[in-house]
């Protein structure tokens, strides 16, 4: 069996944070599995976050009135776009999962990394019309989030002042990762390490090592399939929407019915 491969794609400046432990941790404990892990280091590679008419090699079809979306669509198809963009897509195309590690930014992900999706994910490359959701084109691989947090855990709950984390987790994981075809493995979350005694930011990284032993053989996250909705206006059908009505949850954060959120649904897979 050939070995599996996994792409890190770290973003954080400091080779002595957190995040870089967790990153180092990853590497190792993935390759002394057999694992081929390649790292793609943002910071060190100067990656550049923002998507323009540059991204593109030779003229643009409309100049005037430049739309990314369709310039970059076109750019993959015919092999002119630019070459950062295209070494990531083959590190992403090669890799059977991707670990996105990071800290947490202003409830999001930092610019640079989120420049790496937004400039790497490409139109044509990682969703069409056709190819998205549970039909998507990366339906055979894996991805996940593993990051930190400045806040403590019991401000990311249902009644803590940052609201409940499996909204927050939902834009991310539906929105870009799930939109795209990815399985979603469950978040690996790291709480306050900076806030952290020695002790517990220690127990954290076991845990995490312990996790990734068994990380590729993981279920990922739930999220309701394509062919529950109409093709016309993308609404649930309603014999799935009559399905669920005598729920006490909704199907998923986003997809809720009007009714109860489904508890830790973007946090544990089978939720």
């Amino acid at each position: 069996m050939a070995a599996k491969k996994v792409l890190i794609v770290y973003a954080h400046q400091s080779s002595g944070s957190f995040n870089a432990a967790a990153k180092n941790a990853a590497v190792e404990v993935l390759t002394a599995q057999g694992c081929i892990v390649e790292v793609s280091d943002l910071y060190a590679m100067d990656f550049n976050a923002t998507a323009t008419a540059e991204d593109i090699k030779g003229e643009v079809m409309n100049a005037d009135n430049f739309c990314y979306l369709e310039e970059s669509k076109l750019a993959w198809e015919q092999g002119k776009l630019s070459d950062d963009i295209t070494k990531e897509q083959s590190k992403l195309t090669e890799a059977d999962l991707i670990i996105f590690q990071f800290p947490m930014y202003w409830f999001s992900v930092p610019a640079i990394l989120k420049g790496w999706i937004d400039r790497v994910l490409t139109n044509g490359f990682a969703f069409s019309k056709d190819k998205r959701y549970s039909q998507g084109v990366f339906q055979d691989k894996k991805a996940m989030l593993s990051f930190t947090t400045g806040s403590i855990e019991s401000m990311f709950s249902p009644t803590g002042i940052n609201g409940d984390m499996n909204v927050t987790l939902w834009p991310l994981q539906n929105g870009i990762f799930h939109y795209c075809g990815f399985q979603v493995l469950a978040p690996q979350i790291f709480w306050a390490p900076s806030a952290a005694a020695v002790e517990d930011r220690k127990s954290m990284l076991e845990s995490w090592c312990t996790r990734l032993q068994g990380l590729l053989e993981e279920k990922p996250l739930s999220f309701v399939p394509l062919d529950c909705f109409d093709e016309a206006v993308f609404q649930l059908k309603p014999a799935v929407h009559e399905k669920h009505a005598g729920e006490e949850f909704g199907l998923t954060v986003g997809i809720h019915l009007n009714k109860p959120l489904p508890p830790h649904s973007q946090m544990k897979a089978g939720c």
